[in-house]
């Protein structure tokens, strides 16, 4: 079952490579930009998602898919790697799965030499992380 957060997450990273939220029979679109800001999500993609999660925005949709979010938000849905691109992808996990992976009509996508999608990071964690794996890697002091 994919959690909100893994929706969540799913819709950020598309939106970094450009694909809209459809909603209201496809009169209106959502792209927060930007979608990060440093270590979290941007005020805009926050506020995107919550349009989308209102009952008032209707069905609501990634462009390229026919699975409504509030559709990925019921235990029949799992997000897992797309086989072509490693992008997350909705997959049923009862019955047939989706047709299409978003990345299906994105010019030159998987594109390797551009950094790929990401979800927030913390810099700080990040960076003593490293310094710990560093430090663990250096040769003893007693050798």
């Amino acid at each position: 079952m994919a959690t909100k957060q893994e929706v969540r997450g799913y819709l950020a990273y598309w939106f970094q490579l450009g694909k809209r939220v459809i909603t209201g029979n496809g009169q209106a679109s959502f792209l927060p930009q930007p979608v990060l800001e440093g270590d979290r999500y941007s005020q805009e993609f926050e506020e995107c998602w919550q349009k989308i999660l209102s009952p008032e925005s209707g069905d609501c949709y990634l462009e390229g898919t026919q699975e409504t979010i509030a559709e990925l938000l019921t235990p029949e849905w799992d997000m897992l790697p797309c086989s072509r691109c490693a992008m997350p992808v909705a997959a049923r996990n009862i019955g047939m799965p989706a047709l299409l992976c978003p990345c299906n009509n994105l010019p030159n996508w998987p594109n390797t030499e551009l950094p790929a999608p990401r979800s927030p990071i913390n810099s700080q964690e990040q960076l003593v992380l490293i310094r710990k794996r560093l430090l663990d890697n250096l040769p003893s002091a007693n050798n």
